[in-house]
């Protein structure tokens, strides 16, 4: 069932729901508002940071909920060259260009159809918007099963061009902002990317064995976020990417407090865990401080700053080739 809430003439609030689940999402941004689950009595909970007033999500930077690209996370410099030819980025991010640029897709306001459980979200990117060569043609479909939502991603372009898309959902399944240190995190990754003090990858990886990154069996997050590590300090927390070692279902993230379990699987070969360190204090949903560490963030994506430190990376979309993804989040109780 899908119902649409008309804000004003400009956002617009399409809500998924069944009788297990509501997700509300919104066209500027593709940005999830709210993901209503039910808890361990029976209690829908609001399982993700947003705010009430859907104008806060154009005024505030954080991404909260949003669709990030063309290029997620940080690209050097604000700088590459594809085929000979330099493309210069907005620099937003100390000297770096981060999720997109100065407005990115996240502050987008995208056209919609609806089918059954589904809402189809498109955006035509015009060839230089945000310095980004050629038109890039995308759609992204969040899909409600059950339990599980599922979002997909399409582009195509014209011209040679960079694509690396995520959604930046900030989760905390006690249903509230509360700190998000007694959430127990499991990963299959066995390596992790580290990164300098501006949040861009250096190119260099390390095993996950004996340091405070190794999620491969349930962990309280707080641990990590307590160890004496020179990572965790540079990155005042988790805001680390995750090279997965399997196909399916690689994430898993469980509140002990409500019971809630969430599965994330992916197309993708890694993500951003990401502890919200810099959320400030601004003020989110039910007039509750969002505070540091408050929510984890899980960015599927390919390497950050790849176009610098792969050889043939996947982030090049060519006009021949037809760019996709899938991300599934499917929501259980324990």
């Amino acid at each position: 069932m899908i119902d649409v809430i008309h804000k004003n003439n400009l956002i617009d609030e399409i809500i998924i729901k069944n009788e297990e689940m509501a997700v509300h999402v919104l066209n500027l941004g593709c940005t999830i508002k709210n993901i209503f689950v039910k808890d361990k009595e029976g209690h829908f909970r609001d399982v993700v940071l947003g705010y009430d007033d859907v104008f806060d999500y154009m005024r505030y930077d954080g991404y909260l909920g949003a669709c990030v690209g063309r290029v997620a996370n940080r690209i050097r410099d604000g700088h590459f060259t594809i085929d000979g030819e330099d493309y210069h980025l907005a620099i937003n991010n100390g000297p770096n260009s981060l999720h997109g640029g100065l407005k990115g897709f996240s502050y987008r306001l995208f056209n919609y159809t609806l089918a059954d459980d589904q809402v189809t979200f498109s955006y035509l990117s015009p060839d230089g918007e945000e310095g980004y060569p050629g038109e890039l043609d995308l759609q992204v479909i969040y899909r409600l099963d059950k339990t599980t939502l599922t979002i997909e991603y399409f582009a195509q372009t014209n011209k040679k061009t960079l694509v690396n898309l995520t959604n930046h959902t900030y989760f905390n399944l006690n249903g509230e902002a509360t700190h998000i240190g007694d959430h127990l995190l499991k990963m299959k990754a066995s390596r992790y990317a580290l990164v300098d003090t501006d949040g861009l990858v250096t190119g260099e990886m390390k095993d996950v064995t004996d340091s405070p990154f190794d999620f491969r069996k349930n962990k309280a997050i707080g641990e990590a976020l307590k160890a004496a590590d020179t990572q965790i300090a540079i990155a005042k927390g988790l805001d680390h990417p995750f090279l997965f070692d399997d196909q399916q279902d690689q994430v898993s993230l469980y509140s002990t407090e409500s019971g809630i379990h969430l599965t994330v699987s992916t197309s993708l070969p890694q993500a951003q865990i990401y502890t919200a360190n810099y959320l400030d204090g601004r003020m989110g949903k039910n007039h509750e401080p969002l505070n540091a560490q408050s929510a984890v963030c899980i960015e599927t994506q390919y390497m950050p700053d790849a176009i610098h430190l792969e050889k043939d990376p996947a982030v090049i979309l060519s006009p021949e080739d037809r760019y996709h993804e899938m991300t599934s989040y499917h929501f259980t109780i324990k």
